[in-house]
């Protein structure tokens, strides 16, 4: 074969097309590289390496709206705009009144059931009576099965987590958690967490309830389990006592456009910290919550300047 073949390209007219290409080039990275920079941040669970983003949808209150039709359909909008903004774990429970049939309503309409990762609670004070809530659970949902199940405030939970344990080596689940909330029955917490195989806890953590980084984060890195935190608003209060104070400039930095992704960006860069739920009933919120996942997070240095800032107000 000669080394020249009269139809391979010249150096010159190989420069000449990489030339023309340039501007063509270059856009291309730019846009990848604005792409990169809108892409969820995740975690990975520890047990499994799967990834979740880093904010999840809860449902406590928001979604309790009984068989007001107009109220349910709004509901599922938020779950619309929070899957298209790239979400994906919905946490839910017993306790939380007609929230379950809003997600499965939600799930229904909006074609949902591939995106969802399905997180509720056993939380009932028979251990016997575990099964049966959870299947009823789950027909609300109206899933196959639920990726997430925990234990809820600990209610019954030797005999509920035997139950979540055997469901989870039957291939009936996939993951096993506990949970606790506004910083209850800790060194139980810690019991379980040094003792039973869990994946998940969920607790309770934000810019003023910080307890929890004392002992229960650096547990839950040393012992590979995955943090769910709830209450990152105090259930509303917290953004409403920060709204009477402007913003810092200094928050552009890490691309907080409001309190609420402050508060939750705070949150999420925690390391030990797999995802955050705040609840909510608006499409506008859900999408300024999800934008908490993307672009730059803090560091440790700009975390503490975040928490010192809060503690002063």
């Amino acid at each position: 074969m000669p080394e020249n073949p009269a139809n391979a390209p010249t150096r010159r007219t190989v420069l000449k097309a990489l030339s023309a290409l340039a501007p063509t080039l270059a856009w291309g990275s730019v846009a990848h590289a604005q792409t990169a920079a809108a892409a969820v941040v995740t975690r990975p669970i520890p047990s499994s390496g799967e990834a979740l983003p880093v904010v999840g949808l809860g449902s406590w209150i928001t979604f309790n709206v009984g068989n007001d039709r107009q109220a349910r359909d709004a509901c599922a909008e938020v779950m619309r705009a929070f899957f298209a903004a790239g979400g994906r774990l919905i946490d839910s429970s017993p306790m939380y009144g007609s929230a379950h049939s809003v997600i499965g309503h939600g799930l229904a309409r909006i074609a949902g059931k591939a995106q969802v990762f399905a997180a509720d609670k056993v939380w009932i004070s028979s251990g016997a009576s575990g099964p049966s809530q959870i299947e009823a659970s789950r027909r609300h949902w109206n899933v196959p099965r639920f990726d997430l199940l925990q234990v809820h405030n600990l209610l019954a939970w030797e005999e509920h987590l035997a139950t979540l344990l055997a469901m989870k080596a039957a291939g009936q689940l996939r993951y096993v958690g506990i949970t606790t909330s506004e910083g209850r029955r800790h060194r139980e917490i810690e019991a379980v967490m040094r003792k039973q195989p869990i994946d998940f806890v969920q607790i309770s953590y934000n810019l003023l309830d910080r307890d929890v980084e004392q002992r229960i984060l650096p547990l839950a890195q040393e012992r590979r389990i995955a943090v769910i935190v709830n209450r990152p608003f105090r259930q509303g209060d917290l953004l409403r006592d920060l709204q009477r104070h402007p913003l810092p400039a200094w928050a552009a930095e890490i691309g907080c456009d409001g309190w609420a992704q402050f508060a939750l960006k705070f949150i999420v860069s925690h390391p030990t910290v797999t995802c955050v739920i705040p609840a909510t009933s608006s499409v506008a919120h859900v999408r300024q919550n999800l934008g908490a996942a993307r672009g730059l997070m803090p560091d440790a240095a700009m975390r503490r300047r975040m928490a010192e800032h809060v503690a002063a107000l």
